[in-house]
């Protein structure tokens, strides 16, 4: 449901409609302003009467009631329609659940090759809520790949999901690498180089990983194993810890940007929680997290306390104070 408030021009013609008493002939109104006249009239700020032509000031609390009532109505709608959805698709949840059921080995590592790899990465990927970290060693990515990466990527960021990735050092020399990263950092993933050996890995909500086992790349392990994944999580860490960060945006000869709306970066600085944050914005408190991470990888800030700091400093001035909420 799109909601109309009153313009500029309206409210200053309804306050002076209000000064006069409340009552103005429509005459008057539309000689002063033709435009915000009809306007109000059609927002029902202002009633036309047909005797005597006059026009009569609405209480605004009439107008807001009704706003009120239509938005309510509509999110009762969608809030339905959701739960609908949810009941609608239960058979193909339960189905999907159930075929995953026959379909688990019950090993904790289990070895898959060819087609079968992306097959496992597309079903995981579809089960993924939190984050992905990939360490992709090599130089050049194939330019058909990272065509059929960018849109999943894309849309995993714009759902709050954080992306981390380690390349290599000859992603220098490949200029659609280089371009590759830089738009997709401007999206929001996070991506370092390490002049280090290491093996092509992706691990998923740091629940399953998909593990290279071949020089080639034609074979992978899946690893669930709980005990192997905190060992893996731990290696990507100890790698991105020590992993350059990189200005793509400068490599690719495009403006830095951080990404991250100004407003939110304005709330942060003035000491906000990120739930505070994600409530005055209207945004999940995941997706508030993902920008912070960005901010933090932007101005290379270890800590939140180090963020704080830098963003109050940003411009050379202090960002303007914004009450708690």
């Amino acid at each position: 449901m799109t909601v109309r408030l009153p313009n500029e021009a309206e409210r200053a013609l309804y306050r002076e409609v209000v000064a006069q008493g409340g009552m103005v002939l429509l005459r008057e109104a539309v000689e002063q302003d033709a435009d915000a006249a009809l306007g109000l009239i059609e927002l029902g700020l202002l009633l036309h009467h047909d005797y005597g032509q006059m026009l009569t000031a609405a209480h605004p609390g009439a107008f807001a009631e009704r706003v009120s009532a239509g938005l309510r109505s509509a999110a009762s709608g969608k809030l339905a329609q959701a739960e609908r959805a949810a009941a609608e698709l239960g058979d193909l949840a339960q189905a999907y659940d159930a075929a995953r059921r026959r379909g688990r080995t019950g090993r904790p590592l289990q070895l898959v090759a060819g087609q079968q790899i992306a097959h496992h990465i597309a079903r995981i990927e579809s089960e993924m809520r939190e984050e992905t970290l990939a360490s992709q060693p090599g130089g050049a990515r194939p330019v058909a790949d990272m065509r059929q990466t960018r849109a999943r990527s894309l849309g995993f960021l714009a759902g709050g999901i954080e992306l981390r990735s380690i390349y290599q050092p000859g992603a220098f020399d490949d200029p659609p690498t280089v371009g590759y990263a830089a738009e997709l950092t401007e999206a929001g993933e996070r991506f370092r180089v390490l002049d280090e050996p290491f093996r092509r890995m992706v691990i998923f909500d740091r629940r399953v990983a998909v593990v290279s086992a071949a020089p080639d790349d034609r074979q992978a392990v899946l690893v669930e194993d709980p005990a192997v994944l905190a060992v893996l999580v731990g290696l990507f860490e100890r790698d991105w810890a020590r992993a350059e960060r990189v200005d793509w945006q400068a490599l690719a000869g495009r403006p830095r940007e951080s990404g991250v709306p100004p407003e939110l970066t304005e709330l942060l600085a003035a000491g906000l929680t990120q739930r505070a944050i994600a409530s005055r914005l209207g945004l999940s408190e995941r997706t508030v997290a993902g920008h912070i991470a960005r901010l933090r990888e932007f101005y290379d800030a270890e800590t939140l306390f180090q963020l704080g700091w830098q963003l109050r400093g940003v411009s050379g001035r202090p960002v303007r104070a914004v009450p708690p909420g």
